[in-house]
């Protein structure tokens, strides 16, 4: 008895292991892969090689500083020295509009301002305040952005494109 029930397990075990385990070689998830070497390529690739040097990067720690976003805002100048004055009254509209989702320096709902600016275009960091619904309808990164997320779409509070400028003058203080 005691040999059936060793052999029916043997025999339970082989069967496990040569059914499963085939995902790797027959299915190959598609991903967006960033080279390290160079943080603002990122190429489409069907089972990468896991010896290759790439890795992927979530969207809120890519780095884009050529994507202007989609919107009104086409340029900004942004002056070498901080308007104390513009940035106080940013301070005001952040802290009305925009905290209940966004923390100064950790991820809450959505991403976290501090060094944004590192990371993204005046222009795009506008233009996502101004537009956040056109933003994550055609823009490829703020698409990412949404998946990262959870599908928590940013909300349009209405912010004037003065606000907006206010509120970028804000982040660069942070």
């Amino acid at each position: 008895m005691k040999n059936y029930f060793k052999l029916g397990l043997l025999l339970l075990a082989v069967s496990l292991y040569s059914c499963g385990g085939g995902e790797a070689e027959s299915v190959k998830e598609e991903k967006t892969l960033v080279n390290p070497n160079n943080p603002n390529s990122s190429a489409s690739t069907s089972g990468a090689d896991e010896s290759d040097k790439v890795e992927e990067v979530p969207a809120s720690e890519r780095i884009d500083l050529v994507n202007k976003g989609v919107g009104p805002v086409k340029s900004v100048t942004i002056a070498e020295t901080i308007d104390q004055a513009m940035a106080a009254k940013g301070q005001e509209v952040y802290e009305k509009n925009c905290t209940a989702c966004h923390k100064i320096d950790k991820k809450f709902i959505g991403p976290a301002p501090k060094d944004i600016l590192d990371r993204r275009t005046p222009e795009w960091v506008m233009n996502m305040i101004i537009n956040p619904d056109k933003m994550v309808q055609e823009d490829p990164l703020a698409k990412d952005l949404l998946i990262e997320h959870n599908g928590s779409p940013m909300s349009n509070q209405g912010i004037t494109e003065d606000e907006a400028r206010a509120i970028l003058e804000y982040i660069r203080t942070l």
